[in-house]
């Protein structure tokens, strides 16, 4: 790992219509618009959804790193997550995070060992513990 602090750079681009690019030096583009809920077009990640993408995203990598520094077999992870957003003292925010977390490990493998890796994960994950939000986790253990 790289010495701390790290820098992540991102720009978005517009016009008056249609969608928002965002960049990163080597990566591919991608487009953002507003969701259907705040009467954008609903067809395009919105910044609503890559913020619950991120949680996702950093809490399977959270667990990959975890489960390789504890030296633990598995075989794949699925998670999915539900962000929710509320109104608050006339300020929108995510109040809560429902993280779900369905683990397949190989036949014979200690469940509360891997419980217990999934909820270490949720600690570790820095993309939570960069939010004030509530964060749920449930999990399924699967041979």
């Amino acid at each position: 790992m790289h010495p701390f602090p790290h820098h992540y750079s991102v720009s978005a681009e517009a016009v008056p219509e249609g969608t928002v690019a965002l960049n990163s030096p080597g990566l591919m583009a991608i487009a953002s618009a507003g969701p259907a809920e705040f009467d954008g077009p609903g067809d395009c990640w919105s910044p609503e959804t890559l913020l619950v993408a991120a949680v996702a995203d950093c809490f399977v990598l959270s667990f990959r790193a975890v489960a390789t520094a504890s030296k633990f077999s598995w075989t794949a992870i699925e998670c999915s997550v539900v962000g929710k957003l509320d109104r608050i003292e006339r300020s929108s925010l995510f109040t809560h995070f429902e993280i779900k977390a369905r683990l397949s490990v190989p036949p014979g493998t200690d469940k509360t060992r891997a419980q217990q890796l999934l909820e270490k994960s949720k600690q570790v994950c820095l993309i939570s513990n960069s939010l004030k939000s509530e964060m749920h986790l449930s999990t399924e253990i699967l041979p």
